[in-house]
Order: C-alpha cells, then structure tokens, then sequence
C-alpha cells in the first residue's frame, strides 16, 4: 500500500473546501427561539448557578470533561525546531483531528506566542479551568520539563507532554515485543539511546521503568555520550543518566549494544555501525522524515534485526499517536488529576499485549490487503486499528484507579463494553443488555466454537462473567486455537458429533420431524451438525441461547431452530426485526427478513411481537403501520391491509399505542401527526416501523444505512420459543460479545 505523499497533495489537502483540519460544531439544536432562549439568556444562568453551588457539576453541565487544550509555542515543531508559534498551528491541529478522530476527544488547538518557561506556566494555568486535560506540544528540551512540572503541581487536571510521554509508551511496547521475537530479557540488553532531548529523556526514564537496568543504558546527543564529567556540562535531566564509561561516541556505543533507539536526526547511523551490534538486534530508527538509518539499509546490514522507524510507509511506525489519544480517554473518563507512571506502562503493556492479538481482516484490507500477524514486521498495532480505544484507554483508567489518582469509578467491563461502541449510538441499548446479561449470567452455546473470534469471544465472556460459553467442535481444535490465543482459562466443549447426548437429541428430533418425512437415521446425520446440536441444547434446556452465523447462513440458522425449538405459544410464525439508530433515536424495523407478503393478521402478530421485545428492554414501543397512505387517503387494498392490521392490533393488545395506515414521514414527525391528524392515537414519534411486506422493508433498510448514515444491528429473530441470535459472516470477536450479551439479556425467565 503506498502512503508517500508529495508536498502538492499535503498542500492541497490543507487547502481544500475550508481551510484547516478543525471547526466547531454544536452539540445542541439552536434552530428555534426557545432553543436559543436554553443555550443562552436566560436558560444558560441556570447551569452557572449549579456550577458555582457544586464545582464537580461543570462535568455535567459543559463539555469541559472531554476537552483537551493541545498547546505549543512552536519551538520544537517535527524535526523543523524552532519555527514559531503561528507556524505551528497545521501541526497542532493535526492533533486536535487525532484526539476527536482516535478517540472522540474534543480538543482546542492553542499556539502561544510565549518564549520564557515562567510565563508559559502562568499563562497555560489561567486557561486551565476551561479544560479537562492539557496535552503540551512541540516545546523545546529543557523548557517543557520545567513547564510540564510546574504545571502538574499546580492544577488538578491530567497534564501531558506529548513528545516525551507518549513517544517513550510507543517505544516501550515496541521494546517488549522486540525482545520477544529475538529472545531476550529486558534487564539483560544493553541499550542505546540517540537524543538527548525531551523525548529521547523521556524513553531513558520509561525503560528504566519496564526494566532495563540504569548501567545497561547508554545515553547520546549531538556531542557523543553522555557520560560522568564531559566537558560543558550536562543540564540536570542528563545527569541523571550520564555514565561512568570510557565510551565518547555514538558509533562507540553501539558496539555490542542489544537495542538502538534513534529519537535524533536522519543518516547519523551506518551500515557498518550497525554491523558492528550483538545478535539479533533491535532497532528502532525513529527520527521523521528522515530516520537515523533507512529501513531498507538496516534490514541489508543486519538481516536478523528487528526494525521499526516513525514513517507510515514502512512496516513497524512507531508513532505518538498510538498512545495519547487512548491515554488522555482512559484519564478523562475517570476523571485523574493526573497522568502517572502506572497508567504510562499500562499503556505500553497493553499496546504491546494488542500487537500479538489476531488482526481483523477488516483493519488488513485498511492497509492494502496484506496479511498482520505479529512478527517482525508487526510488532505494535496499526494508528488506524479501532481496537485501540478499548484496549488503551480500558488498561489507562484501571490504572489511574488502582493508583489513586481517579475521581470518578467506571466498572471495568462495562467501560471496556462502552469503549468499543464509543463511535455507534448504542451506548445506551448495549448498557441495558449488558446489565440484564450479568445479573442473570446465561449459559450461550456457539457452534461455531472451531472459529478463532469465537474462541476469542468465548474467553473474554467467561472472564467478564457475563455468560457461561460452551463452544461446540473438536476438543484438539479448539485446544489449539486457545493456545495460539494464550488463553489461561477452561472452556466447556462438546464435540456434537461424539457426545453422550447426541443419541437421545437425535431422538428427540425424528420424534418432532418424523411426520414430516424424517427418518431416524437422517435425525441422527443432522444431529451431529453443531447447529442443530446447539439448537436441541436450547430446546432441552441445556442453554439459554444460541449464537451463530460467523461461518453459517442466518437463512439456514433460523431454518433449523424453527425445526428444533419452534415458535412461543400461540405464535404461527417468526419474523425479522433490525434495530437502527438514526438521529438520535432507536427504531424497531420489521419485517425485512422472513416473511415476503404476510396477511393483516400475520402483521398484526409481528408488531405485538416486536412491541414484546421492546418493552422487554425498558423502551415504551410506538407502533406505525406504514403504507403509501395516511388515514385512509387511499382506497388500496395494500393500504386496507395495514388499516386492518391496526385495528387487530388494538384489539388483541388495547393497552398498546398503534396506529395506521401512515406514510413513514408521518410516523417519524411529530408535528405532521399533530398539525395534521390530531386525532391519531399515535403520540411522538414512533419507533416500532411496521412494514407491509418484505421488500418495503429491505427497501426502507438498506437507504437508512447507506444515505442515512444509520446504524443498523441484526437480525433479532420475533416468534421464537428460545433466542436464537446471528452475527454477520466473518463477525470479528467483539460483535459476537455483543451478540451473545444481547442473546442471554434476551432470555425470559
């Protein structure tokens, strides 16, 4: 995949539509008067008000919880320097589009024209109270340590120097992997660092605090090493880290050196020196654009090496962004004072933790198709994989509260669970399954259970303890795919096709079908599929549920629960509802699925049963009967037909609120039901959407998700005994988490 860019494109990009990468935009409607009256006068003293009664209520009523000020002076810009405050500002808003972008973080990108330490502090402490995090940016060695510190003694928010902080986590994952692949210990290898600056300081300290020993650690600037006694001085950062070693130069300390971390400029680093380096070397060459060794020359010279540089275009980019963003979420969500050294190596742990995690083959089409797996060529996570928001800041926030350093406490799997759909509008819906799913801890049956993700899912379920797994295959197979995993917990397995059970399943299967043409050898044949092992499992009660459709059709799936598990009593059929979140708001569509032109009466059935599943779940069902027409407008019989369907409705289920026929605009707009047609029963908005037959509903479907820009979630099969839930094919781990959390809070007592 080719990622160099030319200085027309970046250029260009910047210039495009509106300059910039950042703009505001509001949170809340201000298109009527009284909206305006809420955001400003007089609405807006009300909050003031609260504020000033309870300090801690300014995370409620403003958005200062998730803002960060992204700061500079612009005296250490890239590998430019000193290029000024204004000519900073691309850089910094480049980081203000990470933080929202990585991890729905908003952040105001400030350059201050301010050269002297002192003031700096001054100045960035009275903006302080507007913020709920300070991420310090592209300030010159020795100032920003003078600044960070003063700051993080002054104000009670997280304070972050970015090029120090998040550059030596980065390192420190890459280091712990590194030396994975090349089988060594961390408090054995000598390593060599290339900057003496902020961030080359910075990593000294960090590996330090993984492990490496201080008399293993070889620190270099421009001058050579440093060491005890170099003539003109060393600042009070360096000393901590200048040697007692006969050593002078960088090309000195190489020699023998296990690990080089280059955080200084391009082409300072040899071939020849390289070679001169222990076996199995690592070697991180980070300095941007240009690294202090290319990736190609390093790999030449030393073919057993383990290479990482800062660029994008090369395997191994070892870049900030990997950590900041997740760190600063991790810290704002538990609200830390500050950000320590525990939440720091957690970070990098969990990085590196990630790196050896299978990669989705979503992220591996992201970046061209190739395979990832971990190795040298993949020993930390791609910037674009969107599982870093859950792992980082999940790993930050546990350590910022077993630290002491929190505010606020987040239930680790719940927060873990909320991470992961941070970018959907299904916080809430997922929470409420989440809780129903733990309270009750249903036993789920995957017969799938041969598939990594589902192993992978399986495990983290029973870790959390919000389901009891069984996985359906062969115990030496799933064995293996646990291993690889490095899974240290017992699954249940059951190999269907060699069970003590399956003689009486098959039974009881040739004793459901064998009017219907069945014979008792073809119950036992399809007993021993794991789908329809798992669906008599569900039937005799040895699960509560079923979760399937990784490798299996959903079509095929619902087929063989209808024949094993059948529908609830007094239902005749199933049908398919989506869930879809659009606007803002939660809608119920069905029947987009199974049934193609159901009768009034079938539909009447469908919308009880969806109104049973909504209320199931804390939500008040509304339901619209939708047509063409609205209130008899049309005399059609397919409008007749959800006229009629209506009525059975009220009918059958008085208490519920239903309505119809109504076109969908009517349904979903509460001022044309209330300027046109007052005397609807139909009050708000509904959010039950009946449809009159298949293909308005795949129809309806389909535009929502791809011009809408819709969620969509699904399918949940109505009308059967027992839950039977799919996933889409290929479903990575955590859509079958949440699948099967949505399948066990489904399950009626």
């Amino acid at each position: 995949m080719n990622l160099k860019v030319t200085r027309q494109e970046a250029l260009a990009y910047h210039e495009q539509g509106q300059p910039g990468k950042v703009a505001l935009q509001a949170t809340k409607s201000c298109a009527r008067p009284r909206d305006l009256s809420l955001a400003y006068t007089p609405g807006v003293a009300e909050p003031v008000r609260e504020i000033v009664r309870d300090p801690k209520s300014v995370f409620k009523y403003t958005g200062r919880g998730n803002l960060v000020a992204v700061i500079s002076n612009g005296t250490a810009v890239l590998g430019m320097g000193d290029v000024g405050a204004l000519a900073s500002k691309p850089v910094m808003e480049g980081k203000a589009v990470l933080f929202k972008r990585l991890a729905d973080i908003n952040a105001y990108d400030i350059e201050l024209d301010v050269r002297d330490p002192e003031e700096l502090v001054r100045v960035i402490k009275a903006m302080a109270p507007g913020f709920g995090g300070i991420n310090l940016e592209d300030i010159k060695a020795p100032d920003c340590f003078v600044v960070e510190e003063a700051l993080r003694n002054c104000v009670d928010i997280p304070v972050f120097h970015d090029d120090q902080h998040a550059t030596a986590v980065v390192v420190g994952a890459g280091l712990l992997n590194g030396l994975e692949l090349v089988d060594k210990k961390i408090d054995e290898v000598r390593v060599v660092i290339s900057g003496a600056g902020a961030a080359g300081l910075a990593c000294a300290g960090f590996l330090l605090g993984l492990g490496v020993k201080k008399e293993h650690l070889l620190l270099c600037d421009i001058h050579g090493v440093l060491y005890e006694g170099r003539p003109g001085g060393l600042n009070e950062w360096q000393r901590e880290f200048a040697q007692d070693t006969t050593l002078r130069t960088l090309e000195e300390a190489l020699i023998g050196a296990d690990v080089f971390v280059g955080l200084s400029v391009g082409g300072i680093v040899t071939q020849e020196m390289l070679k001169t380096m222990a076996a199995r070397p690592i070697v991180f060459a980070l300095a941007n654009p240009d690294p202090e060794i290319s990736y190609e020359e390093a790999y030449t010279a030393r073919p057993d090496a383990v290479v990482a540089t800062g660029r994008s275009d090369y395997p191994n980019q070892l870049n900030n962004a990997l950590a900041f963003p997740y760190i600063f979420r991790g810290a704002l969500d538990v609200r830390a004072t500050r950000i320590n050294e525990e939440m720091k190596q957690a970070a990098a742990r969990s990085l590196a933790a990630l790196a050896r995690e299978e990669v989705p083959g979503t992220l591996c089409r992201l970046y061209g198709g190739d395979e990832l797996s971990f190795g040298r060529d993949y020993i930390i996570p791609k910037v674009l994989d969107p599982r870093l928001l859950s792992w980082v800041a999940s790993a930050v926030a546990e350590a910022a509260m077993a630290s002491g350093v929190a505010r606020l406490e987040v239930d680790p799997v719940e927060y873990r669970l909320d991470l992961e759909s941070r970018f959907t509008r299904k916080h809430e819906l997922h929470r409420k399954f989440l809780r129903r799913a733990r309270a009750k801890m249903r036993t789920v049956v995957f017969p799938e259970g041969e598939v990594t993700s589902v192993v992978r899912a399986a495990l983290q379920l029973q870790r959390d303890g919000l389901v009891k797994p069984i996985l359906l295959g062969r115990p030496a197979m799933v064995a293996d795919r646990l291993e690889k995993l490095g899974g240290e917990q017992e699954l249940q397995v059951i190999d269907s096709s060699d069970s003590p059970d399956l003689r009486g399943y098959a039974d009881m299967l040739f004793r459901l079908r064998q009017r219907k043409g069945l014979t008792r050898h073809e119950a036992l044949q399809l007993m021993k599929m794991p789908t329809y092992f798992a669906a008599m499992m569900v039937r005799r009660g040895a699960a509560d549920a079923m979760v399937s459709g990784v490798i299996h059709d959903a079509g095929q799936v619902l087929e063989q629960a209808l024949q094993v598990i059948g529908t609830s009593p007094g239902i005749d059929r199933v049908a398919g509802m989506y869930i879809v979140l659009a606007k803002g708001h939660t809608f119920f569509f069905t029947d987009p699925v199974v049934n193609v032109d159901p009768t009034a009466e079938q539909l009447a059935g469908i919308a009880i049963e969806a109104a049973t599943y909504v209320r199931e779940r804390g939500i008040e069902p509304h339901i619209a009967m939708l047509s063409f027409s609205n209130f008899g407008s049309h005399r059609h019989p397919f409008a007749e037909k959800m006229r009629l369907a209506a009525e059975l409705v009220k009918a059958q289920q008085p208490e519920l609120i239903v309505d119809g026929e109504m076109q969908a605009d009517t349904a979903v707009t509460p001022e044309i039901l209330e300027s046109n047609y007052p005397f609807s029963d139909l009050t708000g908005m509904a959010n039950v959407l009946v449809f009159p037959d298949l293909e308005a509903a795949s129809i309806a479907l389909k535009l929502v998700q791809r011009l809408g820009d819709a969620e969509v979630s699904g399918p949940v099969f109505l009308g059967l005994a027992k839950p039977v839930y799919v996933t889409a094919p290929d479903a990575e781990a955590a859509e079958i988490i949440k699948t099967a959390i949505a399948a066990a809070a489904n399950v009626r007592d």
